[in-house]
Order: C-alpha cells, then structure tokens, then sequence
C-alpha cells in the first residue's frame, strides 16, 4: 500500500508547538510560509543548494533561496545542534524504521541542521532503493528562519559569529599549515574596531574578500571575533598573550583590558620575569609595575623560575636597577651569568668570561659588589673571570682597606620594603665637641612593634668638610649575636647636621627585645647631641600607628654615648 506522508507548511517550532510533531519538513514546493510542498519521491533530500532532488520518478522540487551552511563555531546558544550529521547508514537505518512504521508516520528528523557541504554529499549519496511500502522524508530545518529563534540583537550577532550566513570576507588566519579561513562580516568588525573600519571603508579599503593574516594566531584572532561579536571573553593561560596582541592590533581596548587582568588574576613569583618582557613589549604599564613588585618580593623565586633566563637585556636590566629587590647581591651575580650562558647561546657565542660579560654589557655595572662580604665575593665574582683584574683588586681593597678606594660599582644599599621611610631624633640639641679614638659609640635600644632599620643617622666635623669612615651594626644584646652591619665612609659639610649610613640590608627589629646600636667612626672631631630624650615616639601621618623607642644606658665601653648626650642621634626604619 502507498504511503501518503503528510506535513505541516507552517513552522510549529518557532510558532511554540509542543506537539511532538517535527517543526519543519524539507518540502519540493513553496509553501505559506516559505516552506515547500511534499513531493512524491521516495527521498526528498536537500541538494546542496537547499533544494529538493526528486528520486524514483518523482517531480524534481521547485529550488529555494539558498540554505547557507554554518560554521564551526556556532555552537548550542545558536538553537542548532553541533551533533555529527547524518551518514547513509543512519539514513537506511531511518528508512528501515519508516517502512515498519503505520501509515502516516514521520521520519525521524536528522539531528544537525549545521552540517558542512560534505555532510550534504554524503546524504545526497544515500541510497534511494527503500521497500515499496516506504515513503521517507530526509529532515533538515532551514536555516533562513534563524531569525525567528533569536529573541535579542546581542543573540542574533553571536548566531553569526565564524559563521557563513550573510558573510562577506574571509580571513585566511596563520601561516604554513595552521593557516584557518575563518568567515566574518565587515558591519560587525567595523563597528567593534577602527582598524577594520578603516580596512573596510577608509580611504583605501579593500576590496578583496578574503584577506591574509599571517602574523596573527588563529585561536587568538576568533577570540577577538568573539568577543566583537558577542561581547564575550575566550582567552586562557595559553592563548592570552596572542590574544592581547590581537586586541592591540586591532584596537578593541576592552578585550585588552579583559587580558590584562586575566594576567594580573594569574601572576606569580615563577613567571613574572616572563609576564613583565611581555607587558613592556606590548607597552603595558600597570601589569609592568606589578611584575616589578612580585620580583620585588619574591626576588629569589622569581630569579630560580625557568623563564629568567628567557627575557631580554632591557628587562634585565630595568630589574638590575631597583633599589628594592629582596637578595643578597651575590644571588644576583649568580642569577646574571646563568642569563648570560643563555644569551650567549642565543647569540651563537662561546659561553666564556669574555662572551658573558660582553652580553651582560650595562647590566654587569648594576651589580652592586660594594654589598657583597669580602669572603660572598672571593667565592664568586672574584674567581668568575667576568670582572677585569683592576676591578677585582679595586674592590677587594674596599673590603679591606681605609680610606676606600673609588669603585664603578654601586655601593647604594637595596631595600626590599614598602611604604614611607621614616626617622626618629633623640636628641634636643646639638654642640660640639666630641672625639674617636677607635672606640664604639653605642646605645641599647627597644621598640613597642616590628620595624626594619636601615639606617643610622651621625653626627660630622665640626672642622669644614670631611670624609668619615665608620662601621656601623645592630646587635642582639641578650645573645650578642650581630644581625646587621655595613663597613662604608660617609662625608660631611661641616654643619651640624646629621648624615645618612645605611646597612646592606633591612635589620628585623621585634617589639619588647632590646638591642644596642654601634657606631665606630674613624675622622676628626664632631658634634654631638644633648638634651637626650629616653622615650621617642614616631607616629605615622598616614595611619595614626605609633612607633615607641625606648633607649636606655649600653653598659661596658661606649665612647661616653649615652641617652643624655652622644653620638647615633638619629634611627631610619620602616616599619
């Protein structure tokens, strides 16, 4: 018996039905609402122009407008499946089950109304031999009527996002074997992006239709799209630096943003080196400075991270030249050749002493060997062949010798501390005159919270200008253990000013443990202080916190210092 298959010409779907009935069928012929008529053919399968081919005798179907096929990236939020389409096999399968069903039952619809133009021919090839008493309508929901699915303007953008339908360019995106031809629309990237609005209507727009872009990744540039298309951000640890350099390119500065904050939500100590050569390549201030800060604190981690030794010499030497790096100098000397074996590799130069200091150039001079022990640099630089002979000679005699000799190296301490620096004076008045015979001024000293000194203010000449040396530490005096010292000269004008002597490092200073401050000084007569004060409170213009000194007698001998009068007027911490 003849199946008679009959079908609805309205679109049930998009009307809202419920029904359980198939929202469109593939007619031959135009319907109402543009839908085609059932034909008589046993298969009335879409040809690749959307169009009914007839079979077995049947009236070939009235051709359509055109069913556009969908990209790959069109995704659910489109209303289409992505399943795979429908193979012959499963199309006999269908068949089969048609032939087996009563009179006036549908086909099954076929699951991918976005199949590519091979998953057309691979229907189109499907065998129409069907048992007699079978009459099987092959669906496919017409793409034409997407509109009808999408509710919003924002929805019906991201439907045509890498998407065939309506698109009139093509990029061909990357280079050699990765290259992708990616579809788009010239309104949509003009209206997101100048640098398309004028490829496409400047002055000298093109008119080409497809267009090569082999400088730019592809997963980077349909990131971009995205987000052009549908305001939605893509991006990930492994696609975020490309796709930041396509937003720069194209001037889409809200995906930039979106990337640096993505690199801001995901820096760390191992790959700020990395994070901080990108950000000054690509111009970013902010997530430079915040780099800078993280190598700041976590300087020896970020030195040890495997991506040091990949930045370039700018970068390592913008790093060289901060005073707030948290190292010892040696660990920087250290850090600073394994990037010169590196470069030297990546120059196709020998690794030697010469090689590393020539692709070391400015950033050698930025090691400040003056902070280093006489036995940190003995072991180290001096047996590296990287310094000249004069050079090792001219420091090992500032280790050892007074007065020091002029070295071209810094000798300005690094101080790995935030915020404002902060001073305190306990003394009332100054007067003169006060004597050195190799002996230690010192003072015993408590504070009510942590802080970090990193300094002493002294007392100079009362004689005119001169050159002072003077070695300066802080001692635990329960243990007599010496937690910071630094061995250097200061120079004074001859007034009665206090002038700044600063130690290598920060020293830790713990609330309620007492500690004696030693100066010995080597020079003419000075001034001193008088008027001492036993307590002196700092309290911070910013947050109202207080920093109580307590000072007190240092017994044994102290060169006549005192809480009353003496030398060491000044404490520089932070705290």
């Amino acid at each position: 018996m003849k199946c008679v298959v009959y079908a609805y010409a309205r679109l049930k779907m998009a009307a809202g039905d419920n029904s359980g009935r198939p929202p469109c069928l593939n007619f031959s012929g135009p319907g109402p609402l543009g839908n085609s008529q059932p034909s008589n053919s046993v298969f009335s399968m879409p040809a690749s122009n959307g169009g009914a081919v007839g079979a077995a005798g049947g009236a070939p179907g009235t051709a359509r407008r055109p069913n556009p096929q969908l990209g790959p990236g069109a995704g659910d939020n489109n209303g289409v499946s992505t399943g795979a389409p429908p193979t012959a096999q499963n199309s006999l399968q269908q068949s089969a089950a048609a032939g087996a069903a009563a009179a006036g039952a549908m086909a099954t619809p076929a699951s991918n109304m976005a199949s590519t133009a091979a998953s057309n021919a691979s229907l189109a090839a499907a065998p129409t031999a069907t048992p007699a008493a079978a009459s099987v309508l092959v669906y496919r929901e017409p793409v034409y009527n997407w509109q009808a699915t999408k509710s919003t303007v924002k929805e019906r953008f991201a439907f045509l996002f890498n998407n065939e339908v309506l698109s009139d360019v093509h990029f061909l995106v990357g280079k050699g074997m990765g290259v992708q031809r990616i579809p788009a629309h010239r309104f949509v990237l003009a209206v997101g992006s100048a640098v398309f609005d004028a490829m496409f209507n400047g002055g000298m727009a093109t008119t080409s239709t497809e267009i090569e872009l082999p400088d730019v990744e592809p997963a980077a540039f349909l990131a971009l799209l995205k987000f052009l298309y549908s305001d939605e951000v893509q991006i990930g640890p492994e696609t975020v630096m490309t796709t930041l350099y396509t937003a720069k390119k194209y001037a889409v500065p809200a995906l930039e943003a979106h990337c640096v904050e993505f690199l801001k939500k995901n820096l760390r100590a191992d790959n700020a080196f990395m994070l901080l050569t990108q950000a000054r390549l690509f111009d970013e201030p902010q997530l430079a400075s915040l780099c800078l800060e993280n190598i700041d604190k976590n300087t020896g981690d970020a030195l040890a991270a495997e991506g040091f030794t990949d930045i370039d010499l700018d970068t390592l030497v913008a790093v060289l030249e901060r005073d707030t790096l948290g190292v010892r100098e040696v660990r920087l000397f250290g850090a600073a050749v394994r990037w010169a074996e590196a470069e030297a590799h990546r120059q196709q130069l020998q690794p030697t002493p010469e090689n590393k200091r020539k692709v070391l150039g400015k950033a050698l001079t930025l090691i400040r060997f003056p902070l280093m022990t006489i036995e940190e640099f003995a072991a180290g630089p001096a047996q590296s062949s990287i310094l000249t002979d004069r050079e090792v000679v001219s420091l090992f005699l500032h280790f050892t010798v007074n007065p020091k000799p002029r070295v071209d190296f810094i000798d300005r301490p690094r101080c790995c501390l935030r915020g404002k620096e902060c001073s305190i004076t306990r003394f009332g008045q100054v007067e003169s005159r006060w004597g050195y015979s190799g002996t230690s001024d010192r003072i015993r000293f408590s504070v009510n919270r942590r802080i970090f000194v990193v300094g002493f203010g002294l007392y100079g000449s009362i004689h005119g200008p001169t050159d002072y040396q003077v070695n300066i530490q802080i001692i635990h005096t329960d243990s007599n253990t010496v937690l910071g010292q630094n061995d250097t000269g200061f120079s004074c004008d001859g007034s009665a000013n206090t002038f700044r002597v600063m130690f290598k490092e920060p020293v830790e200073i713990l609330p309620n443990v007492n500690y004696t401050a030693c100066a010995t000084l080597k020079g003419p007569d000075s001034h001193y202080g008088t008027k001492g004060m036993r307590k002196v409170t700092h309290e911070s213009s910013s947050t109202g916190t207080k920093t109580c000194f307590t000072f007190c007698y240092a017994a044994g001998n102290n060169n006549g210092t005192s809480v009353e009068d003496g030398q060491i007027p000044e404490v520089i911490f932070y705290t």
